[in-house]
């Protein structure tokens, strides 16, 4: 689909941080009406290009060149590159909830004269850079009355406002379901084909690399590995995703879902005829007779589209956290609990690891080993004071134990990789000794290294006898990971699937049969 002319050339990029070379040499090359794919695991030094890209990091903190448009780039600033045409998405959204569709496109860059905004101007222009991405709204709504995947649209349409010959999208699909992460890579196809506008795209969903991208450049360890061409044939991509994988990694990964092992026990948790109201709307069921059972040592998979009722089946059994009007029974090895709590469902042994780890997982500003005790002080507590050297060990343990990647359990977990970050957010509820551990999409966002190891540690967890709930949005994880498979749609269970005989093909019927 591109053109052989060099739309941006990075070359020989070095940036160094004290003590750490987080680019070598890295070159990278995009062309006119091209989506190139920037893989690699977290820590490759991706991030750090596109900073350098950006203006993020300036011009003489670094080392190497910036070509764009055939002309050498002293980048000062962000302004400067969006000038210039190069305009970053980040993954968490820039934008104001509050403010309209039309607002938010041209904020800061107002349609105005003479300091008073053209209202008639700002919503004509933003129909106009709407329309080009399907964006079928009032401009005048508030942008927090969107989905994410329209979100994510808006954001587009403030970059093409800004006269974007390059986008660069960081993670774009990661809070998406499929149909709206479809949705997006047919719009960078429709840029690129129609409008001559080339797209970089980071991610992690390797799928999703091979269907859309024309090249992709693979970093590892801060360098550039290779750059791979992407030829398709019947709709099919000349590049595999274990040959990506395998670049990523610096070897192959036989096994994408390690092997399990365990022997399946009783059932350790039941739940039976759960019914749960929206709290925001009483006459809304968000589920309706919902019936499950988990056994020790078995991963019970939770399958189903955004909206299904997975996450809201997991918040209202741990402790009621979500959800009006809650009816049915809680059964924890055959006796009838009443978990009206948070910290009722962790006395009972039931551990919910977040799908938003950043938000509700960690806190942020705090230490590894802080985060870690954080669930259950109490064990390392003698009244109100915090034993701090029983701490030290707890944290150290489960620092050797998750083979988290950190200097130290005293560094921040805000300042960790995503993988890193989402086994200090196990190590906490693994401290709190659970015997029910509910996992809501504990791989979103995070490299397939990284994924291979969380697969492990559940897998272990698994085979010390604990019962997990596994919810993810990637069905392949959905299947590779779980012993039984509930399938979710509207709020229901459609079907229950064994784990080794189910497919993708089964669970979208069941989900749309319903």
């Amino acid at each position: 689909m591109s053109d052989q002319t060099a739309l941006l050339e990075m070359k020989n990029i070095t940036m160094v941080f004290p003590g750490v070379k987080a680019l070598d040499n890295v070159n990278l090359t995009v062309k006119h009406r091209e989506i190139h794919a920037l893989v690699g695991e977290n820590g490759a030094g991706k991030s750090t290009l596109v900073k350098v890209l950006s203006g993020v990091y300036p011009h003489g903190t670094y080392d190497g060149e910036i070509i764009f448009e055939g002309k050498s780039c002293s980048f000062a600033d962000i302004k400067q590159s969006e000038r210039a045409g190069i305009v970053i998405i980040h993954q968490e959204l820039a934008l104001s909830p509050y403010l309209s569709i039309a607002e938010n496109i041209f904020i800061g860059d107002e349609r105005a004269r003479y300091n008073i905004i053209n209202w008639d101007k700002t919503r004509e222009d933003a129909l106009t850079y709407m329309k080009k991405l399907g964006l079928n709204e009032n401009p005048n709504i508030p942008v927090n009355k969107l989905g994410v995947g329209k979100q994510q649209l808006v954001e587009i349409a403030k970059a093409l406002a800004k006269d974007a010959k390059i986008l660069i999208l960081d993670e774009p699909t990661s809070a998406l379901n499929e149909k709206d992460s479809e949705h997006l890579l047919q719009i960078l196809r429709e840029l690129r084909d129609q409008h001559n506008i080339s797209s970089v795209l980071i991610s992690h969903k390797l799928n999703e690399v091979a269907s859309v991208a024309d090249n992709i450049t693979i970093l590892r360890d801060g360098k550039t590995i290779e750059t791979l061409e992407v030829e398709r044939s019947g709709g099919r991509a000349s590049i595999s995703e274990d040959r990506i994988i395998r670049g990523m990694v610096g070897r192959e990964i036989t096994d994408r879902f390690p092997k399990r092992n365990n022997e399946i026990g009783d059932v350790v948790f039941e739940v039976k005829h759960w019914t749960v109201y929206n709290p925001d709307n009483l006459e809304q069921k968000k589920l309706d007779d919902v019936n499950i059972t988990v056994r020790a040592g078995e991963v019970v998979g939770l399958a189903g589209l955004v909206g299904a009722g997975r996450t809201e089946l997991a918040t209202s059994i741990f402790g009621k956290y979500y959800g009006a009007n809650i009816s049915g029974k809680m059964l924890i090895n055959g006796k009838e609990v009443e978990l009206n709590s948070i910290p009722k469902a962790i006395e009972h042994g039931i551990a919910y690891v977040t799908e938003d780890r950043k938000e509700y997982g960690l806190v942020l500003i705090e230490s590894v080993k802080e985060n870690t005790t954080l669930a259950k002080l109490k064990k390392i507590a003698r009244g109100s004071i915090i034993n701090e050297h029983e701490e030290i060990v707890a944290a150290e343990d489960y620092r050797q134990k998750m083979k988290t990647k950190t200097p130290s359990i005293l560094q921040l977990a805000g300042n960790l990789s995503g993988g890193n970050q989402q086994k200090v957010v196990l190590a906490k509820w693994l401290f709190s000794d659970p015997k029910i551990l509910i996992l809501d999409e504990p791989t979103r966002g995070i490299d397939v290294g990284a994924k291979h190891e969380i697969y492990t540690i559940i897998n272990d967890l698994a085979d010390q006898g604990l019962a997990c709930i596994l919810i993810s949005s990637e069905m392949p994880e959905v299947i590779g990971m779980s012993d039984r498979i509930y399938v979710m749609s509207e709020g229901r269970i459609s079907a229950e699937l064994e784990g080794k005989t189910a497919t993708q093909e089964d669970i979208m019927r069941h989900i749309l049969s319903n």
